[in-house]
C-alpha cells in the first residue's frame, strides 16, 4: 500500500490519500494500515469507527471531545462533503484557523485531524455517507461543540442556501464561549502538539 500525504495550513491536519487498483471488475484499495501510515506520523491505534449518512444541505458540526480526547480520520464512502478542522487549542499560533477540503468516493481524499481539534462536514451531493476512525472512544459526557458559523472563524462554507441543522448544533456556543469554560484547559497548546 502507497498513501500519499499532503500538509494543510494547520500542520497537526493532513490530507491522505490512498492507492487505489482498478480494473473492469471494480476497485480495491486499503484505506488504512498502520505501518505503512506510521513513518508519516500518522495515529496507528484507533478504538472505534464510525459511520454517518446525510441528505444534500445537512451540516454537522462543528465537533469534539475532550475527555477522553478524540482525533478523527473522516473520509466519505458515497457521494461528496466539505470536510472541515478548525484549531480550537487556547494559547495555540493557529488558534481559530480552519482547514477545509471537498472529499469524494471518487477522489479519496481523508482528513485526519487530531485529539484537539473541531471538526465538521456540509453534505454535498443528494446523498453522503462518512466513515470516521476515532482515537478516543465516545463519551457523552465529555464532548462538546463551536457554532458553526462562528464569526470569529470564519469558514466559508459552499452552501446553497441555509444548512440543515440539528437543535444542538444551532444552539452550539462560540469559539470565545468555549475557551472561557474550564474544560478548555484540557486543549491548552502547549500541552496539546
Amino acid at each position: 500500500m502507497d498513501i500519499q500525504v499532503f500538509d494543510t495550513a494547520l500542520p497537526e491536519v493532513k490530507v491522505v490519500v490512498p492507492d487505489i487498483f482498478e480494473d473492469a471488475r471494480g476497485f480495491f484499495m486499503e484505506t488504512f494500515r498502520a505501518d505503512v501510515w506510521k513513518p508519516f506520523g500518522l495515529p496507528t491505534e484507533f478504538v472505534q469507527d464510525n459511520h454517518s449518512g446525510s441528505v444534500k444541505g445537512v451540516l454537522r458540526g462543528l465537533h469534539f471531545q475532550y475527555d477522553p480526547p478524540m482525533g478523527k480520520l473522516m473520509r466519505v464512502t458515497a457521494g461528496e462533503a466539505f470536510l472541515v478542522a478548525v484549531d480550537i487549542r487556547k494559547g495555540s499560533p493557529t488558534l481559530g484557523k480552519w482547514v477545509g477540503i471537498v472529499a469524494s468516493a471518487k477522489n479519496r481524499k481523508q482528513l485526519w485531524a487530531p485529539a484537539y481539534f473541531a471538526r465538521g462536514f456540509l453534505a454535498m451531493s443528494d446523498w453522503v455517507e462518512i466513515q470516521y476512525k476515532c482515537t478516543g472512544v465516545y463519551n457523552k459526557g465529555g464532548e462538546d461543540g463551536i457554532l458553526w458559523n462562528d464569526p470569529a472563524i470564519g469558514i466559508e462554507w459552499p452552501l446553497d442556501g441555509e444548512p440543515i441543522l440539528s437543535a444542538r448544533d444551532q444552539q452550539a456556543q462560540t469559539l470565545e464561549e468555549w475557551l472561557a469554560t474550564p474544560a478548555a484547559d484540557y486543549f491548552r497548546y502547549e500541552n496539546n502538539h
